[in-house]
């Protein structure tokens, strides 16, 4: 791991926690899907994912750190890969308060933004109501992404909500740290696994009352997440520490 100062170290870890969770939790793809963080040392640099990694080998010290040109921190260091280039980038400049974003491509997030006409419906659990009115839908899919204006789209389209569904393409969590990415990442993964199970065989959802699904947001946008996330990482601290080196 390069020099930096405690608050960069301990984003590292944080990252690096976050993909070792993400494959306990069944939320990664191999070595696809991307996420980052802006480091708290310097706004004009970003940490993400390196490029050809599978998920369970991403430490602090292998992330990718490079500038909002693109240019790597470190001479011959890590590199995203393009598609995580093209996605985050744009979206961490176009929406400063997004400090970490999280795209994935998990199991039920994927399988529900691959059904026509299908919304998360926020007022069917109360994983899916700490998103009411939250979530916004990216419902163009171009294929292999190719330059940045891709992501200046997906960074229009998802304004000022924390959820952005990607038709066919899994989704994208925007928020203000890493814990509190990975904790509304993983509640959507519940909420959307919960829609599908509940109306596979045809049956209509129950609705909680849009008062109580509002006030759940509330609650979810305002609480402190890093206790949460903190729990979920006290199981790498005791069966892979190596993530945080």
């Amino acid at each position: 791991m390069t020099e930096t100062n405690s608050a960069e170290s301990q984003a590292r870890r944080d990252l690096a926690a976050a993909h070792r969770l993400a494959v306990r939790d069944g939320l990664n793809e191999g070595a696809w899907n991307h996420l980052s963080v802006i480091s708290p040392d310097d706004p004009e640099v970003m940490l993400i994912t390196p490029g050809y990694t599978h998920w369970k080998m991403v430490t602090a010290s292998n992330l990718a750190a490079v500038y909002l040109d693109g240019t790597p921190v470190a001479d011959g260091g890590a590199v995203p890969s393009t598609a995580g280039w093209i996605i985050h980038f744009p979206v961490h400049k176009a929406i400063p308060q997004a400090k970490c974003l999280m795209h994935v491509h998990s199991p039920y997030i994927t399988a529900l933004s691959m059904r026509e006409g299908v919304r998360l419906d926020t007022r069917s659990s109360q994983q899916a109501a700490q998103f009411h009115d939250d979530v916004a839908y990216y419902d163009l899919y171009d294929g292999t992404l190719t330059d940045e204006v891709e992501g200046y789209h997906m960074a229009e389209v998802m304004g000022d909500k924390r959820i952005l569904m990607m038709r066919n393409h899994g989704a994208m969590v925007a928020a203000p740290s890493v814990g509190r990415a990975y904790v509304d990442l993983y509640q959507l993964e519940r909420a959307c696994m919960y829609q599908i199970l509940a109306t596979g065989d045809g049956h209509a959802l129950t609705q909680i009352p849009t008062e109580i699904a509002g006030q759940m947001r509330a609650k979810a946008t305002a609480q402190h997440h890093e206790p949460y996330f903190d729990a979920m990482r006290a199981v790498l601290d005791a069966h892979e520490p190596d993530y945080a080196h």
